[in-house]
């Protein structure tokens, strides 16, 4: 989810659920360690609960990032080991380090080591000829004994070369069954499946299997989906705002922000979705997109749709 579940992001979607973990984008260790940690860790206090996932194959520098995401306040540190861009590969981290069970492992019994929130490990079913059952098994047996709290399961394999990132999200075919047969095999270990995942309603399905669904791709995409899944999941069932009101209440936020420097569109880009699949939904992104493009972004056109006949006969 590289470019998309910042801050920014992250905060839209903290109105519309309260409970849903949110991730980070990918963060290198190096980044975290030599960068401008404010920028690439700050977050809102709403943004609670928050995965920090971070990209790294040495286990002190991980370690040290462990640390630095307890301090930033994180909820839990996840360690990416299914990206598979040749960038990351040239790092020697993402999914080419499932070939490397033994080095993951070591890894997350540092991370472990180093603090007391969870450590969880997002991975594939394999990796180019490594790809059976038993690899993953092999996989999830060694690193489960340094302590991870939860594996996330992508249930795709990955093309180290020849597919690019977004390939590798829809060529190679899903295999959920192997992932509900890792809970059989694992049913100590939380284990949580990724993929292809779109609905809540399948999400439902998927928890007769395992313990937990990742949603990534439809998240962004179709936002107000998540909307009932505080009660579906998390037995709050609170009212739910309007699809007008979540813009109301991000207005405030984008005119804190753009008083900080940061640019309109770096955070009205994320809620372009908002109205998907609705009546208005071309409108609403026009006129966001609009008002976010200008020289001068113009916050006022936002208030406006507030009173948009048509976007309130939408929601």
């Amino acid at each position: 989810m590289m470019d998309r579940t910042d801050r920014h992001y992250r905060y839209f979607m903290r109105q519309i659920t309260k409970h849903t973990l949110l991730y980070t984008e990918m963060v290198t260790t190096k980044a975290i360690i030599h960068g401008h940690r404010d920028y690439l860790l700050g977050y809102s206090d709403i943004e609670h609960p928050i995965s920090l996932q971070v990209g790294g194959d040495n286990p002190t520098e991980l370690a040290q990032c462990a640390r630095i995401a307890e301090d930033y306040g994180y909820d839990e540190i996840n360690i990416n080991v299914g990206c598979p861009s040749e960038r990351v590969q040239s790092g020697n981290f993402g999914a080419c380090l499932m070939t490397q069970p033994e080095l993951v492992a070591e890894g997350v019994a540092a991370m472990r080591a180093a603090v007391s929130i969870p450590v969880t490990v997002k991975h594939r079913i394999g990796v180019d000829d490594h790809d059976r059952y038993e690899d993953m098994f092999r996989f999830v047996d060694i690193v489960s004994k340094a302590g991870s709290d939860r594996f996330s399961v992508h249930a795709r394999k990955a093309w180290l070369k020849g597919l690019s990132p977004k390939q590798n999200r829809n060529i190679p075919p899903l295999r959920y069954d192997e992932v509900y047969q890792l809970k059989r095999d694992f049913p100590e270990l939380d284990i949580e499946i990724n993929g292809g995942i779109k609905t809540l309603q399948e999400s439902k399905e998927h928890l007769r299997s395992v313990d937990a669904v990742m949603i990534g791709r439809a998240a962004y995409d179709t936002p107000w989906e998540f909307s009932r899944a505080d009660e579906l999941f998390f037995d709050d069932p609170h009212d739910i705002p309007s699809r007008l009101e979540v813009l109301e209440k991000m207005i405030p936020y984008i005119e804190q922000q753009m008083a900080k420097g940061v640019r309109m569109m770096s955070i009205t880009r994320h809620i372009l979705q908002l109205f998907s699949h609705r009546p208005g939904a071309k409108l609403f992104k026009r006129e966001v997109g609009a008002a976010s493009a200008k020289t001068r972004a113009d916050i006022e056109a936002l208030r406006a749709l507030l009173k948009n006949p048509i976007l309130a006969c939408a929601d």
